[in-house]
């Protein structure tokens, strides 16, 4: 049996030189519903303050709004806060675009396409970029260079090359555990269909446990992005020139 995995239908977009004249179809429209579903959400919540009655619903989910802003508050501290609103909106894009590929007839997670989690990444970093700038000027970047300098100077290198990096591994991380989880779905159906007797048979379980697995991931990898968001801003939001 021959499994295709990681193609995409593509739109044209006339009057651009390859490769930029293609776009993932699919990925874009699947962003674009997860968009949607995110601002729905967003806005029922906003409809229902001042609350009049408390459910069980309502309270999970101020729960965990309040948890990570309280966290994002304890990372930051008081100069951090009115990026709580981002870190929060972050938090629940990327884990509504981890999770939707888990519902029937949607397609693919638009965060198992590396176009996706390094749009991401590189939005994030060079957002960390501009607050430092903006905060401190382009003294912002002396905390490449470390104290004492003779340690320092040594050092700038591979203080530089851990600044380029980290949108690399943002989108890296983010990509290979969605993009791994949908492999596993893949590679179960695909031994399902094989009628390969008991292995076959033992494998029709094997997509429960792999969508519990896949849930628990989303959340995770939603949560260790927008803290690592959060960690990078602690230097350029704090009052220290280094």
């Amino acid at each position: 049996m021959h499994e295709t995995i990681g193609t995409h239908p593509l739109w044209m977009i006339p009057f651009m030189p390859a490769p930029f004249n293609t776009v993932h179809a699919d990925t874009v429209t699947i962003t674009w519903i997860a968009m949607a579903i995110v601002l729905v959400a967003v806005g029922v919540l906003a409809q229902m303050h001042p609350v009049t009655r408390l459910s069980k619903r309502y309270s999970f989910l101020e729960l965990l709004v309040t948890g990570i802003g309280s966290q994002v508050e304890t990372i930051l501290g008081k100069n951090g806060l009115p990026f709580v609103p981002f870190i929060l909106s972050l938090f629940l894009f990327i884990f509504v675009l981890n999770e939707i590929g888990l519902f029937p007839f949607i397609g693919m997670s638009p965060t198992s396409d590396l176009n996706t989690t390094a749009a991401l990444a590189i939005f994030t970093i060079l957002l960390i970029q501009g607050v430092g700038i903006a905060r401190k000027g382009l003294g912002y970047f002396g905390h490449l260079v470390i104290r004492p300098l003779g340690l320092g100077i040594p050092m700038l290198p591979i203080m530089i090359i851990d600044e380029l990096a980290r949108p690399v591994t943002l989108a890296m991380r983010l990509f290979g555990n969605i993009f791994a989880g949908e492999i596993l779905l893949v590679v179960v159906s695909v031994v399902i269909a094989a009628h390969l007797g008991l292995i076959s048979a033992l494998a029709n379980a094997g997509p429960i446990f792999i969508y519990v697995f896949n849930m628990l991931i989303g959340l995770i990898q939603a949560v260790v992005f927008t803290l690592l968001t959060a960690a990078y801003l602690i230097t350029p939001t704090s009052d220290e020139a280094h």
